[in-house]
């Protein structure tokens, strides 16, 4: 399994390499008056951020045109009603769509809506002015959700179907995650939460643990996906995490944040702490699941950075020293990234268990 692994990773960064090439070239060839560090700066922020289509790669013909190669996806915007078109018509932000009488453009990630000409006010601070419609696109990050959440359904829903045909012993690829899924449980859900609780959060664990994994992957193909390096999708995975956990707490949980000395002191002893230890407690609340936001997005944020530097390092050493050393370590680098993609799942997930273990207290009161 290992060989294989590795096989697959290092043709994912031999790919990966390919595919930006042909955008680091071209970018330079089309924009003379930028230098090429800054053409790499440009792509590797480029790929980081949530895109309206999946791109490949980018080549200019002989006419002088900028073609891109990718996967246009639909663009959904509310703009005195339901506005729908694909996202091929704003090519990169270099063309103004029309759609009916309305005109918009993509700037910086954003789209906006401008005039026939694609006009686009700014600001002393350079921020655009335009008007920016409520944007319900479908984006690759979005598409690429979708798609694990698709894949986790039909790889679960046949693990469980091989385990009732064959009277719990599970086949196929299911013999390779079922010590996974026996694993989160014995060793994850049981000892933090507890024998008499731990299965009302198994639910929750597996699909967190596996969506996490299964995205942290996917960013490692040459497709440009970055999902997990999204601060808004860690947010929004670390909001349910806090909601599960203040939402399933017991009494003693709670007594626990408000009364944290308990009987041990008389009332009137216990104000003078309480003024600092009950604040504590309460901002502790949100604490845990920032972190739990924080640590996913800035280990995964800085994984590709690392990643498309190395390989943005190819094009400015251009000598057969220098490419084949950044593309050595890319490889390296990219495996190393199959480590982390696995080792921040299990940590978000073993977290995420010990905050529920916490919401599950419960103490014997005499």
């Amino acid at each position: 399994m290992p060989s294989v692994l590795n096989k697959i990773y290092f043709f994912s960064v031999l790919l990966t390499a390919l595919f930006s090439a042909p955008n680091f070239l071209y970018a330079k060839e089309d924009n003379p008056s930028k230098d090429l560090k800054t053409e790499i700066k440009e792509y590797i922020t480029h790929h980081l951020e949530d895109a309206y289509d999946f791109s490949l790669f980018s080549y200019t013909n002989s006419e002088g045109e900028h073609i891109y190669v990718g996967i246009p996806l639909p663009v959904i915007l509310w703009d005195e009603g339901l506005q729908v078109f694909s996202s091929s018509k704003l090519h990169h932000g270099e063309e103004v769509a029309q759609v009916g009488s309305n005109y918009y453009k993509l700037e910086h990630g954003k789209i906006y809506k401008t005039n026939a000409q694609g006009t686009i006010n700014y600001d002393e601070t350079h921020h655009a002015t335009n008007v920016a419609p409520l944007d319900l696109s479908i984006t690759k990050g979005v598409v690429s959700m979708l798609f694990i959440a698709s894949l986790m359904f039909w790889l679960f829903h046949s693990l469980a179907k091989s385990y009732a045909e064959n009277k719990g012993v599970p086949s196929g690829i299911g013999r390779f995650f079922e010590p996974i899924v026996l694993y989160i449980r014995d060793d994850i859900a049981r000892p933090n939460i507890g024998e008499k609780k731990y299965m009302k959060y198994m639910n929750f664990l597996l699909t967190v643990f596996f969506f996490v994994w299964f995205l942290n992957l996917l960013g490692l193909t040459p497709l440009g996906v970055n999902v997990t390096g999204n601060i808004a999708i860690t947010f929004g995975l670390a909001l349910l995490t806090f909601l599960i956990t203040n939402f399933t707490g017991t009494k003693d949980y709670w007594l626990h944040l408000f009364d944290p000395l308990g009987s041990s002191m008389k009332w009137y002893a216990k104000i003078p702490l309480y003024v600092i230890l009950i604040p504590i407690e309460v901002l502790g609340i949100f604490i845990k699941p920032f972190s739990l936001l924080i640590r996913l997005y800035a280990n995964m944020q800085a994984g590709h950075i690392v990643l498309m530097s190395l390989i943005g390092l190819m094009f400015i050493f251009k000598s057969w020293l220098g490419s084949p050393l950044s593309f050595g370590l890319a490889f390296a680098i990219s495996l190393i990234e199959l480590l982390v993609a696995l080792l921040q799942a299990y940590i978000f997930t073993m977290l995420s268990a010990l905050y529920f273990g916490f919401a599950a207290e419960e103490h014997e009161h005499h």
